[in-house]
């Protein structure tokens, strides 16, 4: 069954918080994360985060769906080509920009100001920075969801659980649950592609929201916690040699 394993699906996240992209294949590269996955993050209230020398800052210092889950309300769509985000809102078009101008920045600003004014902290402010990632850790990394695992976690909550709940970048299908956890400090091939599993992830009270209606109703850490004794699923991993992956490529441990 290992050797059997193959990529289901791959996910990034241009903007954090905000809707995932599903593409059938990506060029990776040594040290880096997902080509524009966390490439943005909206600021909730002022961070200090210097985009001419951007650093990590933890995540809630932006809109997040730990603690904004009517984000998952809102469906977006990110055009890598100009940096045009679009945003739908009950089935309409609410706001469209260029992340990369100011007027662009400004209407998605705004937009935010409109939908979610009891959450701000201060006014909402479209945030980026070269080769920046806003990623929940400070290295580069993707992470990596074992389909079996998530559906151990169904079973343990008796009620479906979306895999989206996880925001991962990686869905495996083919390794038996919770063998991710075994892959750490090992390294993962992908065809020429190597990975470094560095890091189990620990799971917040994001993945109590539903990503399809933005209602935040089932409490995965604590059904982690109490089934399984830890609140983890899924493992971060760093890309020490690029290429291309996709969608049904064999994953193995080497």
């Amino acid at each position: 069954m290992i050797d059997q394993a193959r990529i289901d699906a791959i996910y990034r996240y241009p903007v954090k918080g905000l809707t995932p992209q599903r593409l059938t294949r990506v060029a990776l590269s040594a040290g880096a994360t997902l080509p524009a996955d966390r490439l943005y993050a909206i600021e909730n209230g002022p961070s200090g985060f210097d985009p001419a020398a951007p650093a990590y800052f933890p995540k809630h210092r932006f809109l997040m769906l730990m603690r904004n889950e009517r984000l998952a309300a809102l469906r977006t769509d990110y055009d890598e080509a100009n940096h045009m985000l679009s945003i739908q809102w009950e089935g309409r078009a609410a706001a469209r920009g260029d992340l990369r101008n100011k007027e662009g920045r400004l209407t998605i600003e705004a937009f935010f100001r409109r939908f979610m004014p009891n959450e701000l902290r201060g006014p909402p402010k479209v945030l980026s920075g070269a080769g920046h990632s806003f990623s929940d850790v400070a290295k580069k990394v993707v992470s990596i969801i074992n389909l079996a695992s998530v559906a151990a976690v169904e079973t343990a909550a008796g009620a479906p659980v979306h895999p989206l709940r996880f925001r991962g970048n990686v869905y495996v299908a083919g390794w038996p649950a919770w063998h991710e956890f075994d892959l750490l400090d090992r390294e993962l091939a992908v065809g020429d592609v190597r990975l470094k599993p560095v890091k189990r992830i620990v799971r917040c009270a994001a993945t109590e929201v539903d990503p399809d209606t933005g209602l935040r109703n089932l409490a995965l850490p604590r059904v982690l916690m109490d089934n399984f004794g830890h609140t983890d699923c899924g493992i971060y991993a760093e890309i020490i040699a690029g290429g291309e992956i996709a969608v049904g490529d064999v994953i193995t441990s080497v």
